[in-house]
């Protein structure tokens, strides 16, 4: 294996770029942004995602920049707690992690280690066609430049271009879970004290702030249980306009966040999704990441998925010499955790928004026994352990 073309700079592209330069393989990155992407919700590091950047030696940077929160708290309308979960209650495991680390910074450290290693990325590019040239891959970039690859890599996301040129329409692979979700940076406000405050209105509609990285910042969420809708995905006027319909007299701090998002220049909208494909992987063109396998932020494992299925799988075409055969095993080691992992929690898109107010105090309700400490042990084992349900194969990292 000489050369690998990746599309995407999120989180998956960029650790399989630095693990396959580390091992001498020539590695470039086209990304349709034109630099790494910013904002974003703070992600997970946890079980076998922490595992991953422990072995690539960035765990100490990671953590170095991430947040302190206390954890996770379900708020009224005057932002009174009623149900907490602290960080410590599942021994760092729980809905706020151990380690929680903002999107766009984990992408900057990843993009730059990749760098240091001797990835090259092409910003403002992404792949228009792809064709099988003997045992290489002919990849048409949408600059007009051709080059030739021994493998191409789609890291792009659920909406994956790679995905759909080589294995069919989006339609196919993408299902809905009932709602859409908006994230994006805001003004803190009134201080939340370190808490990732969550508030559930009547109609589905769930509004959230979570402390940013920078003093009197905070990452901002507004999420409504829906039908499929149609709207352009392109067009971010239309989806604040579609907030400001949704979320009218919904309370709490709701007019000050949907004021942040006319303003806020990482607003990002997009339906709650997960990919399912019996196939990764086709001729000497695979996925990686939410392209093959996005389980949806209601599982809080995107990122897990990310890290160790871009692990596998450098570890295997560098390991194999047979192609076919390296992409087979990333498959056959990689699919259990990723089963797993796309597993919903109990009641899936109702219980994160639920409809009707008996129904969000019965969360609440729940809430408060799972973080009672005679059920911790049984709600540990039930909710907060799919990060670890895989054994990583040991590969050489550098």
């Amino acid at each position: 294996m000489d050369s690998v073309l990746i599309s995407g700079a999120g989180i998956a592209g960029p650790v399989l770029a630095s693990l396959l330069a580390r091992r001498g393989v020539h590695v470039t990155v086209v990304e349709i942004a034109d630099g790494v992407r910013p904002g974003g919700q703070a992600v997970d590091l946890r079980g076998a995602g922490r595992t991953v950047l422990d072995r690539m030696g960035l765990l100490d940077r990671a953590r170095a920049l991430s947040l302190q929160q206390e954890g996770i708290a379900e708020v009224d309308s005057t932002g009174r707690h009623l149900s907490e979960m602290r960080v410590s209650d599942f021994g760092g495991e729980g809905i706020v992690s151990e380690i929680e680390i903002l999107r766009g910074d984990l992408a900057d450290l990843l993009v730059a280690d990749s760098k240091d290693h001797g990835a090259e990325y092409r910003f403002g590019t992404r792949i228009s066609g792809l064709s099988p040239a003997g045992d290489q891959v002919q990849v048409e970039l949408d600059d007009r430049s051709v080059c030739l690859v021994d493998l191409v890599v789609g890291a792009d996301g659920p909406h994956s271009a790679t995905r759909k040129l080589v294995f069919g329409p989006e339609e196919q692979f993408v299902r809905p879970l009932g709602g859409y979700m908006a994230w994006f940076t805001a003004p803190e406000g009134e201080s939340l004290d370190g808490w990732y405050a969550m508030y559930n209105h009547p109609g589905g509609l769930v509004a959230s702030q979570r402390p940013g990285r920078e003093d009197g910042t905070a990452k901002a969420s507004l999420s409504f249980a829906s039908e499929p809708l149609v709207f352009d995905r392109h067009d971010p006027d239309e989806q604040r306009a579609l907030l400001r319909t949704r979320f009218a007299g919904a309370g709490w701090r709701t007019p000050e966040l949907l004021a942040a998002a006319d303003v806020a220049d990482d607003f990002y909208l997009d339906a709650l999704v997960q990919v399912h494909m019996a196939e990764w992987s086709r001729d000497r063109v695979t996925l990686i990441g939410d392209a093959a396998y996005c389980p949806s932020p209601l599982t809080g494992l995107g990122t897990s998925l990310a890290l160790v299925g871009a692990y596998i799988l450098a570890g295997e075409v560098t390991s194999q010499p047979d192609l076919q055969v390296a992409l087979q095993r990333y498959d056959e080691l990689a699919r259990p955790y990723v089963t797993t992992a796309q597993e919903l929690p109990p009641g899936g898109m109702r219980s994160f928004a639920p409809n009707s107010r008996l129904a969000i105090w019965l969360r609440i309700a729940t809430t408060r026994l799972m973080v009672s400490r005679p059920l911790r042990p049984l709600a540990r084992r039930m909710f907060f352990s799919k990060a670890e349900a895989v054994t990583l194969p040991e590969y050489t990292v550098d």
